[in-house]
Protein backbone atom coordinates (compact mmCIF):
# COMPACT_ATOMS: atom_id res chain seq x y z
CA UNK A 1 0.00 0.00 0.00
CA UNK A 2 1.49 3.87 -1.21
CA UNK A 3 1.75 6.50 1.76
CA UNK A 4 -1.28 8.13 -0.34
CA UNK A 5 -3.45 4.93 0.32
CA UNK A 6 -2.78 4.35 3.85
CA UNK A 7 -3.31 7.94 4.65
CA UNK A 8 -6.33 8.17 2.53
CA UNK A 9 -7.69 5.08 4.04
CA UNK A 10 -6.50 6.16 7.90
CA UNK A 11 -8.55 9.44 7.11
CA UNK A 12 -11.91 8.08 5.61
CA UNK A 13 -12.02 5.17 8.53
CA UNK A 14 -11.50 8.43 11.18
CA UNK A 15 -14.39 10.44 9.49
CA UNK A 16 -16.48 7.37 8.32
CA UNK A 17 -15.87 8.73 3.96
CA UNK A 18 -15.29 6.20 1.64
CA UNK A 19 -11.72 6.63 0.30
CA UNK A 20 -13.05 7.41 -3.24
CA UNK A 21 -14.49 10.93 -2.24
CA UNK A 22 -11.20 12.27 -0.69
CA UNK A 23 -9.19 14.19 -3.42
CA UNK A 24 -6.31 15.84 -2.79
CA UNK A 25 -8.05 19.21 -2.15
CA UNK A 26 -10.17 17.43 0.70
CA UNK A 27 -10.36 20.04 3.51
CA UNK A 28 -9.85 18.81 6.82
CA UNK A 29 -12.16 21.25 7.95
CA UNK A 30 -14.12 22.62 5.59
CA UNK A 31 -15.22 19.38 3.95
CA UNK A 32 -14.55 17.02 6.43
CA UNK A 33 -15.38 19.40 9.49
CA UNK A 34 -12.21 18.13 11.51
CA UNK A 35 -12.16 19.83 15.12
CA UNK A 36 -9.29 19.93 17.32
CA UNK A 37 -9.87 16.67 19.05
CA UNK A 38 -10.04 15.31 15.57
CA UNK A 39 -6.74 16.42 14.52
CA UNK A 40 -4.87 14.97 17.91
CA UNK A 41 -6.22 11.77 17.04
CA UNK A 42 -5.33 11.73 13.32
CA UNK A 43 -1.92 12.47 14.20
CA UNK A 44 -1.51 9.83 16.73
CA UNK A 45 -3.12 7.80 14.11
CA UNK A 46 -0.64 8.78 11.92
CA UNK A 47 2.41 8.74 13.95
CA UNK A 48 1.81 4.68 15.25
CA UNK A 49 0.88 4.21 11.38
CA UNK A 50 4.19 5.13 10.20
CA UNK A 51 6.36 4.95 13.06
CA UNK A 52 7.03 9.11 13.07
CA UNK A 53 6.55 11.77 15.64
CA UNK A 54 4.40 14.60 14.34
CA UNK A 55 4.54 18.19 16.37
CA UNK A 56 1.42 19.26 16.57
CA UNK A 57 2.27 22.66 15.29
CA UNK A 58 3.69 20.84 12.30
CA UNK A 59 0.37 18.76 11.38
CA UNK A 60 -1.84 22.02 12.07
CA UNK A 61 -0.45 22.87 8.61
CA UNK A 62 -1.32 20.70 6.68
CA UNK A 63 -5.24 21.61 5.78
CA UNK A 64 -6.21 19.44 2.94
CA UNK A 65 -5.71 15.50 2.42
CA UNK A 66 -3.09 15.88 -0.52
CA UNK A 67 -1.01 18.60 2.36
CA UNK A 68 -1.00 15.71 4.66
CA UNK A 69 -0.12 12.98 2.24
CA UNK A 70 3.16 15.05 1.11
CA UNK A 71 4.15 15.99 4.48
CA UNK A 72 3.95 12.58 5.24
CA UNK A 73 6.32 11.26 2.87
CA UNK A 74 8.92 14.00 2.61
CA UNK A 75 8.93 13.24 6.65
CA UNK A 76 9.53 9.70 5.73
CA UNK A 77 12.36 10.80 3.21
CA UNK A 78 13.93 12.34 6.23
CA UNK A 79 14.22 9.17 8.32
CA UNK A 80 15.11 7.26 5.00
CA UNK A 81 12.29 5.38 4.78
CA UNK A 82 10.53 6.52 1.82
Amino acid sequence: MSVEEKVKKIIAEHFRVSVESLKDDTSLVDDLMAESIDTVELIATFEEAFNLEIPEEEAEKNQTVGQVVEYIKAKLAQAGRC
